[in-house]
């Protein structure tokens, strides 16, 4: 019998079937700051311990301050890896995915999946694949769960299909059932110290914030990042793994990129509460330069003091595109309107973030 694990194949997967995933991590201040020197973010709460602490935010003990709500989201979905997407084509989306509560450092994570979908597709070699991830710290307690679907190699083309199941997912995360850290409040809130002036009243449904600044993705930074996040997919780092011998840039590097570049007009949306959707709707590589606009989807109050919530459609684009970025259209408009994409967009991200009032 082989020690080895060759991770699992589409025929592999059934209905219900639940993984518990290897490895729990603990988070430390050293995935702060590796995360701070791979990606542009300057968010006040994950970057100053006096201002969490100024709108409510310590860890349980009453030390430390929440690590960017997006190392969680890494670290947890990096557990997943090697038991669902290590055969992987292409990770292609989220749904109803909810943070929790802050993670902290000294937090431990652990995450567990269960198989809510499969369909292969018509080729026959491939399949894709819904999980349903929870990720628990130290103490249990729920910090992070989340839908996502891979397209995932056959390792036998002849294996039989599997009955066709996709799970109905909510288009949303319903602003009701967004949780609110224990403690937070904004009535104090620093906006000298966050670095801009805008409240949850400044910003409108519907209005379109062009981010303006880009990042050009390198080898080794995504390849360091998707490292830290203990993400094993083949795709990422052997250049075998695919026809055209490109590392394929995991699509939470560009995720947490995107995040970081819509500081610039969006600086006090200062924690993600959910992400609502998102598609990886092009694949990127080394050398793309990206670039981020965000639009107001919607606007909800919330039950913390001074303290509200923005959905916000997040997208990303490969190159200054001024179609994309600027005009006002849906990025699938660049296909004429056939709901196909336009070649450039390279992310599309629907999520909530919490603002002060």
């Amino acid at each position: 019998m082989s020690k080895t694990n060759p991770g699992h194949f589409f025929e592999d997967f059934t209905l219900g079937q639940v993984i518990e995933h290897a490895t729990p991590r603990t988070i430390t201040e050293g995935d702060r700051a590796v995360y701070g020197s791979i990606y542009p973010t300057r968010f006040a709460v994950p970057s100053s311990a006096v201002f969490a602490a100024s709108v409510g935010l310590t860890g349980s003990n009453g030390e430390g301050h929440p690590v960017e709500d997006l190392i969680g989201f890494h670290v947890a979905f990096g557990k997943t890896v090697p038991d669902v997407s290590l055969n992987a084509v292409a990770n292609l989306g989220y749904a109803e995915c909810r943070f929790h509560a802050p993670i902290v450092p000294g937090d431990t994570i652990s995450t567990s999946s269960e198989v809510i979908g499969l369909k292969q597709n018509s080729n026959g070699r491939t399949g894709v694949v819904y999980v349903r991830s929870t990720a628990v710290n130290q103490r249990d307690e729920v910090v992070l769960d989340w839908a996502r679907w891979v397209m995932v190699h056959k390792r036998d083309t002849e294996a039989p299909a599997p009955e066709t199941v996709v799970p109905e997912l909510a288009p949303f995360v319903a602003a009701e059932d967004l949780v609110i850290p224990a403690g937070l409040d904004f009535t104090g809130y620093d906006f000298k110290a966050a670095g801009e002036p805008h409240r949850f009243d400044d910003y409108a449904v519907g209005e379109k914030i062009d981010h303006v600044d880009g990042v050009t993705l390198t080898e080794s930074e995504h390849q360091q990042a998707t490292r830290l996040w203990q993400n094993t997919a083949k795709v990422h780092f052997n250049v075998e793994a695919r026809p055209d011998g490109n590392n394929l840039v995991y699509g939470g590097h560009v995720i947490s990129l995107a995040r970081a570049l819509a500081f610039n007009g969006l600086a006090n949306a200062q924690l993600i509460a959910a992400i609502n959707a998102g598609a990886h709707t092009s694949p990127a590589f080394a050398g793309d330069t990206i670039y981020a606009w965000s639009e107001v989807l919607d606007k909800a109050e919330t039950s913390a003091p001074g303290v509200g919530a923005l959905r916000l459609r997040l997208v990303a684009t490969k190159g200054r595109d001024e179609s994309m970025t600027l005009k006002g259209d849906d990025p699938s408009t660049g296909s004429g309107g056939s709901g196909k994409y336009a070649p450039g967009v390279l992310l599309d991200l629907d999520h909530w973030v919490l603002v002060p009032r």
